[in-house]
């Protein structure tokens, strides 16, 4: 991606949309004058602006700008942003990436009337410091489409490619996930407390295990079966929580919780 010829917009800047600017910048991928954020209330983009990019509450100029769109908005909000920016649509310029919840590349193609390339992309909140799960899919057979937006999102954690159909569940998964582990860190931490730690203390001691925890599997392409059976051993303290823990449903709760969260997410368009 050439900084200078490559002007991305993107419409709905919150957190997942300044954590994407900000990566973009800081690998080197775009400059701060190549980006244009924009919120309903713009003042709140103020410390953006003063360092260097472009912002506004004008979607539609944003769009005629840009080569790249990246919809952030909210699920129920889409209908209205697509129907006040689709006069700028080029499909010979644009290449939409929508960060959007249970919104489907054709339901995009379907508001906007245009034969779009369209690009799905589902970060989590980890993008805030660099360590996103970032899925990407497409409808379309877009090979390089797709690899830039494995590319811009690399900048901000790690990306990896599915079919459009699973995105619901990546949502679930990656997106809703985040919470169901920092829930199981809070238990642990409390569970610390009532043995002996102070919370804060309780706390760290949990965070750092958990990452720990997930190290072990990325950078050991491991598997948590085998990392178990490292830590426990016959009649072990190890062995004896984890049987009380699933004796009291710990994996089928959060296989549960997913398979909700997966269902909830696949409705909040249409329910709109």
């Amino acid at each position: 991606m050439e900084n200078t010829a490559t002007k991305i917009a993107i419409l709905g800047s919150g957190n997942i949309g300044i954590s994407l600017a900000k990566g973009l910048v800081k690998a080197g991928m775009s400059t701060p004058e190549a980006i244009t954020l924009t919120r309903r209330n713009a003042a709140a983009l103020t410390p953006l602006a003063q360092a260097g990019y472009h912002t506004t509450a004008d979607n539609l100029a944003a769009v005629e700008q840009a080569n790249i769109v990246v919809l952030a908005v909210l699920p129920q909000q889409l209908n209205k942003l697509l129907d006040s920016i689709k006069s700028a649509f080029n499909p010979d310029k644009h290449l939409l990436i929508s960060v959007i919840s249970g919104v489907s590349c054709q339901d995009i193609r379907n508001q906007a009337g245009a034969a779009l390339r369209v690009v799905r992309a589902m970060p989590n909140t980890a993008i805030g410091i660099g360590q996103s799960m970032t899925c990407i899919a497409s409808d379309q057979e877009l090979d390089d489409d797709l690899a830039l937006v494995e590319k811009l999102f690399d900048t901000v954690g790690m990306t990896v490619r599915i079919n459009e159909e699973l995105m619901t569940s990546a949502t679930a998964l990656c997106a809703c996930g985040v919470a169901f582990f920092l829930r199981a860190i809070r238990a642990a931490s409390q569970g610390g407390t009532e043995i002996g730690f102070h919370a804060h203390d309780a706390l760290k001691m949990a965070a750092q295990t958990a990452k720990g925890a997930a190290d072990l599997l990325l950078q050991l392409a491991s598997h948590p079966e085998q990392e178990i059976d490292k830590v426990t051993s016959p009649k072990g303290c190890t062995i004896a929580g984890l049987n009380e823990m699933e004796h009291h449903g710990f994996s089928s709760a959060m296989i549960k919780g997913i398979r909700l969260s997966a269902d909830k997410a696949g409705k909040l368009y249409k329910d709109e």
